[in-house]
């Protein structure tokens, strides 16, 4: 299933991309909060990723990247969420979705649900490499997808929706 949508490539010399990076900033403010009502619902559904994903895949991996790298700072300055010693692993990973996601959707100039299985599938094998690389650990990577397979069919479904319906 391909939707018809309109992506944008924002660069850094446009106020578009400042202020779309706001926008997405205060969206991972908020929705954690929701998803953090339900217990474990950070680790489970990864509400930042699916911000970023959508933010990176419409308006570019520029913008995307911005968003991924001040959500967690700002949420954790603001919330202490998501904890410190989280802080460096949750940002590569992000920032990776973003640079995945902005590159994918600049090389097809579509979104399917094919092309966002590939991307958060992508993004989760480089991601988990950069967290093995950082953390030395196996445990928290092999969660992300026993615990976190709700998160990722949230960033699927949830960003095909939101770039299918809203414009």
């Amino acid at each position: 299933m391909e939707a018809n949508v309109r992506l944008y490539a924002l660069n850094y010399d446009e106020v578009k991309t400042y202020m779309w990076t706001a926008v997405f900033v205060v969206c991972n403010l908020v929705l954690p909060q929701l998803f953090h009502l339900i217990p474990q619902g950070g680790i489970i559904f990864s509400p930042l990723s699916l911000v970023i994903l959508a933010g990176a895949y419409k308006f570019g991996w520029k913008t995307g990247l911005l968003a991924a790298l001040l959500s967690p700072l700002v949420n954790h300055s603001l919330t202490g969420m998501p904890a410190w010693e989280v802080l460096p692993v949750m940002t590569l990973k992000l920032a990776v979705l973003a640079v995945v996601a902005g590159l994918v959707a600049q090389q097809f100039k579509a979104v399917s649900l094919l092309l966002l299985i590939g991307v958060v599938m992508a993004s989760k094998a480089f991601g988990c490499m950069g967290e093995l690389a950082l953390t030395g650990g196996i445990d928290a990577t092999v969660a992300d997808f026993i615990v976190g397979w709700p998160g990722l069919l949230l960033q699927v479904l949830g960003t095909w929706l939101i770039l299918k319906y809203i414009r």
